[in-house]
């Protein structure tokens, strides 16, 4: 049935006018039946005051007309309320009521949901930190798995924070397993038809649809190139954006609710590894990130380094499709046999890939986070290659210094310099260095004194005395030690009984050793001497500057307040929106007080005073609308 054209340009006046005194961008598709449903309304508003009110037809349609402007940008508002923070496949924009309506639906379900298996699992009802941290682990690890996928993997990355929670928590949470059945081959194929733009056997001339791995996130499949090169496919699970954000969004409210009401929560700052947790996985939802991470750590490579990394095919990679070189091997914890067979040096194999490891992390600052057995190969040629780069930490020159220094405190046995590599790394200053300097002094005799042999466990002890000192870190250093916690599980896969603590202490005394040489030092001076040579020339003069000022009582200080433009641009924002408000409601109140004024100026005219009301409640109306927009503008940027 077709509209009237006289409703369609109703409808686009309407939803025109409204989103201009809002100020918000309303793209035509979604103008038309904003703009109708505020017509509606005005329509009905205006038929109800004829009706009962008979009153000239300019003043109904008057009525009519503001009522059906004020629905239109209520109807903007709600919107605005419904639509979620700006998300990858989420752009910026009001979205459609119905499919928000139901969003909000589906999420508050499945909070209702979450917050069951909480309550179920009694997992806000621990009052002691350290008290039965053997059940909490126990109770934790069913409801995650109760919980479904997503929480899974957050419980394989808590069994990893062995920096914060205790050991057997964290020996419980790695029992659990990311069992995924995988998704339909046709499913998976239309991913890879919306991916590449064509359909695929174009591309590849053999795919493999049993997949090789399948996960909570995506699938693994073996394919050939149509010019006969071996690839691995890692594709996303159909559908699996909505529910994942859905239930990350669930994990940061939590988490959140977790640390306002359980003691044992707070003590672990689980609000924050939550947060983490989302934004990394995040992240990994993006493949183009993965294929970036995997080429800026292959590019920082030394020439001749002992792990093979596989080749991004950056023309056929999307969000949603990673196309890799597939390398020949098998994952460590799998390979036992085919290193005897092939008569593989198990202990130069660890300390090779042991040294590459910590040169990622000590010398380039940009590292694969999460090296476990399952993504470590062993190649048919006898190497190791390196696989799966959605998790990858980042630190900065000083961070990778500190933990240098560190590491050659822990290979001399140096207590003092041992303080000065943590005061380093922490987030917060130490409140008693003393008592700090003191813990690992008393740390270091136990586990490193004379003639004791290396102790296995020593980097999970040395995070477990800094956790015990109460000692806050970086994400980023927390990353690091996820790593080396992982890093020592894999080597000893590689090679049983072999020593971390005491290679990794001879790798770090090699870095250390690499930068005094005569170059290093040379190539050191040089750039701190071109980063102060601007400084230097202007010291004289400004040095004269001062003693002038200083003997003539001259000398002066000055402090300015919101002299960032950003503080200013803040502050004047949230001004701006307390005025409006302000006056908002002012003029609403003013407004009702006219509309119910029994005094009429014209005699049997219209009531002036009531006219101004009607027009004062919809400036006021309009106001109010427009802080609200503004208040939640930011959940779209």
């Amino acid at each position: 049935m077709a509209v009237p054209i006289e409703i369609v340009l109703v409808a686009l006046v309407l939803a025109g006018i409204g989103s201009r005194l809002l100020g918000v961008h309303l793209p035509l598709r979604r103008a038309l039946p904003t703009g109708a449903l505020g017509g509606a309304v005005g329509a009905v508003t205006a038929y109800v005051v004829h009706r009962h009110h008979p009153h000239s037809p300019a003043e109904y349609v008057g009525a009519g007309a503001g009522a059906a402007l004020a629905a239109t940008m209520l109807v903007m508002v709600v919107a605005e309320l419904l639509a979620p923070p700006s998300r990858p496949d989420f752009p910026g924009g009001l979205p459609h009521p119905v499919r928000a309506l139901r969003r909000a639906v589906e999420n508050a379900r499945r909070y209702v949901q979450l917050t069951r298996i909480v309550a179920r699992y009694r997992l806000t009802k621990v009052g002691k930190v350290r008290a039965d941290t053997g059940s909490l682990g126990h109770r934790l690890r069913l409801a995650m798995e109760d919980a479904g996928p997503i929480f899974v993997k957050l419980g394989q990355v808590l069994s990893t924070r062995t920096d914060l929670l205790p050991e057997p928590v964290t020996s419980e949470l790695a029992h659990l397993q990311d069992r995924v059945p995988p998704a339909p081959w046709p499913a998976v194929q239309g991913v890879l038809q919306e991916e590449l733009g064509r359909d695929p056997v174009v591309v590849f001339g053999d795919v493999d649809p049993t997949p090789l791995a399948s996960a909570s996130l995506a699938q693994v499949y073996a394919a050939t190139l149509t010019d006969g090169a071996a690839v691995v496919l890692k594709v996303q699970r159909p559908g699996i954006s909505e529910p994942v954000f859905r239930d990350l969004e669930m994990v940061r409210r939590l988490t959140r609710r977790m640390e306002e009401q359980a003691q044992w929560a707070r003590s672990y700052h689980l609000a924050d590894l939550g947060s983490g947790f989302a934004d990394g996985l995040t992240e990994e939802l993006d493949f183009r990130v993965e294929a970036r991470n995997l080429m800026t750590i292959a590019a920082a490579a030394p020439a001749g380094a002992p792990v093979r990394l596989p080749t991004v095919y950056t023309d056929l990679s999307s969000r949603r499709l990673l196309v890799l070189e597939r390398l020949d091997g098998v994952g460590v914890r799998d390979a036992g046999g085919e290193m005897d067979r092939l008569g593989a040096d198990r202990e130069a194999l660890a300390r090779g890939f042991l040294g590459y490891m910590l040169r990622q992390i000590l010398v380039q600052g940009t590292f694969h986070a999460d090296p476990h057995p399952g993504n470590v190969l062993f190649l048919r040629s006898g190497e190791l290659g390196l696989v799966d780069f959605g998790a990858v930490g980042r630190i900065d020159v000083r961070q990778q210094a500190a933990l240098q220094r560190l590491l050659v405190a822990l290979a001399l046995r140096d207590p003092h310099e041992f303080y000065e590599a943590v005061s380093e790394l922490a987030v917060k200053d130490i409140r008693d260095e003393d008592a700090l300097e003191e813990t690992l002094a008393a740390f270091m005799a136990q586990h490193l004194g004379p003639g004791m042999a290396s102790d296995p466990a020593l980097i999970r002890n040395v995070m477990a005395v800094l956790t015990s000192t109460g000692i806050a870190f970086p994400p980023s250093i927390g990353a690091v030690f996820r790593a080396l916690v992982t890093l020592d599980g894999t080597v000893r896969t590689i090679s049983p009984g072999f020593d971390l603590a005491a290679a990794s202490q001879e790798v770090a005394q090699e870095f250390a050793g690499e930068e005094l040489t005569p170059a290093s030092l040379r190539e050191a001076a040089e750039h701190e001497l071109l980063i102060m040579l601007p400084m230097l020339r202007k010291l004289p003069r400004r040095a004269d500057r001062i003693t002038a000022a200083l003997a003539d009582g001259r000398l002066t200080t000055n402090v300015r307040l919101f002299s960032d433009p950003n503080e200013r641009l803040f502050v004047a924002g949230i001004v701006n929106r307390a005025v409006l408000a302000f006056v908002g409601s002012a003029l609403g109140m003013m407004s009702v007080v006219l509309v119910l004024a029994p005094v009429s100026w014209v005699g049997k005219g219209a009531n002036v005073l009531h006219d101004f009301g009607y027009i004062g409640l919809f400036l006021s109306v309009t106001l109010v609308f427009r802080v609200v927009v503004d208040i939640l503008g930011p959940r779209r940027r």
